[in-house]
């Protein structure tokens, strides 16, 4: 139950992520005709720029769950059995940590920003905790993935990316 609960969890910030992208895709576009049709609607490039920055952060912990992310496996190739593990290990520790010192300050940027009613200096005057809290939730919830990944590693369940699935990135 836990496991179709974490994964219902990555599956839903990436289609949040992907909502994002289609509202990048809006905002871009709207801009495009504001030009052409000369007339100007204030805060497009910021919103979109909003909007690619949470759907990046959000689209992690699905990437990271599908085996996506960049990795160097040069140093992995060559190591096996214990060896191997340890540096698998190693690395997701490194990973965990690095990725809640993310969370804790994505949440507190967006904490911080509300406190002191920060706003964007562009002409939409926006509150900038708004859209610091996608980079928080992104954060947050690709700490929960990467905890999932240590947790399966040390149970020995955790499922390996294949060469030919690196490979495939174009």
């Amino acid at each position: 139950m836990l496991r179709k609960a974490l994964d219902s969890l990555y599956l839903g910030a990436a289609w949040l992520a992907a909502l994002f992208m289609v509202g990048l895709l809006v905002m871009v576009l709207l801009s495009i005709v504001s030009r052409l049709l000369h007339f100007h609607v204030p805060g497009t490039d910021a919103y979109a720029g909003y909007l690619m920055a949470g759907a990046g952060f959000l689209a992690l912990a699905h990437t990271l769950k599908r085996g996506e992310h960049i990795r160097v496996t040069l140093l992995l190739s060559a190591l096996k059995g214990g060896a191997r593990r340890g540096v698998e290990i190693w690395a997701l520790v490194a990973a965990v940590a690095l990725s809640a010192l993310l969370a804790f300050y994505s949440a507190r940027l967006a904490w911080q920003s509300r406190q002191f009613n920060d706003i964007s200096t562009g002409n939409d005057a926006t509150p900038l905790w708004i859209p610091q809290i996608a980079m928080a939730v992104g954060s947050l919830i690709l700490l929960i993935a990467f905890i999932d990944e240590l947790v399966l590693e040390l149970r020995g369940r955790r499922v390996q990316v294949g060469s030919e699935e690196a490979l495939r990135n174009e």
